[in-house]
């Protein structure tokens, strides 16, 4: 039998609101105090992930935190001429004060703050929970341009995003502002259907971990959100139980897989070995452990 209505409702409510609040708004008080060493720097600490989004569930405990240093950025100019490459190297000097000089930075603030309980990850700077904080994950980053066209500073075209570096030196670029900007529309032209059915496929995925359909962290919540993004609109305005079994539906017998998007439409969805791409079997396998847990339920 299919999943009752009354469950999808349940699991489609957000999640920790006010905690979420209090831990981001503390932990950005911390990053922006006037004694941290780049206080005389350009830079801006803003929400992304989930709770940013407004599409945290309870299973979810953390609060995703960027912190992004505004004078510089990284560039990529694949689309670009050579002789627009040159132009642009004649146009920027390198430089001073770098991505890597900032993260240590920001790194020594928390850690002065917060002890032992700041880690150094792959990606992120993760800091544990406490009695009255959530989990945190806070990224450093620079901003990011990927060129279309380069004649000079003043007559250029560029999509704007952040980038970060890996443990391993591997730049990761990605698009935030425009993934939530995206999301939002979704959520409007669902007639607001959107974010609470991505609720609810991530309470799904919770429920398929548990059960033992799949394996933790092949369906991380940003390519949740990315999948139902491109789901067509109309199939997302009944019902929970409908979105659900058209959403399912939908990617098993219409969806160009080949096409899918990213929300923040600057990658595609399904690609495999890319750090900002969904691998399509963990996608494949997380649709069909949800059409499992809806039929045995």
């Amino acid at each position: 039998m299919p999943i009752p209505e009354s469950q999808l409702e349940t699991w489609s409510h957000q999640g920790s609101i006010t905690q979420s609040s209090n831990t981001y708004n503390t932990i950005k008080n911390v990053l922006e105090a006037s004694t941290t060493p780049y206080a005389g720097k350009n830079f801006k600490v803003f929400l992304q992930g989930s709770y940013g989004n407004d599409t945290n569930i309870f299973a979810e405990s953390d609060v995703d935190i960027v912190i992004r240093l505004d004078d510089c950025f990284h560039s990529d100019l694949t689309k670009l001429t050579e002789e627009e490459k040159a132009a642009y190297k004649s146009a920027f000097r390198d430089a001073t004060y770098t991505h890597v000089d900032f993260k240590r930075d920001v790194l020594s603030v928390l850690a002065e703050q917060y002890g032992k309980a700041v880690k150094a990850g792959d990606k992120a700077i993760a800091i544990d929970a406490s009695s009255s904080r959530r989990k945190a994950d806070v990224i450093v980053a620079v901003r990011f341009r990927r060129y279309f066209k380069f004649r000079s500073s003043s007559d250029s075209e560029y999509v704007e995003g952040i980038c970060f570096f890996n443990a391993d030196g591997e730049r990761i670029a990605n698009y935030p502002q425009q993934h939530s900007v995206n999301l939002t529309m979704k959520h409007q032209n669902t007639l607001k259907w959107f974010k609470p059915m991505a609720r609810v496929f991530k309470n799904m995925r919770s429920q398929m971990v548990n059960n033992g359909l799949i394996k933790p962290g092949i369906a991380p919540s940003y390519y949740i959100e990315g999948l139902l993004y491109n789901v067509p609109n109309e199939k997302l305005m009944s019902s929970y139980q409908d979105c659900v079994a058209n959403t399912l539906n939908w990617y098993r017998r219409g969806a160009s897989k080949a096409d899918l998007v990213c929300a923040n439409e600057q990658y595609y969805l399904l690609r495999d070995g890319h750090h900002t791409c969904w691998n399509q079997a963990n996608c494949d396998a997380f649709v069909e452990a949800a059409v499992e847990l809806w039929n045995k339920w």
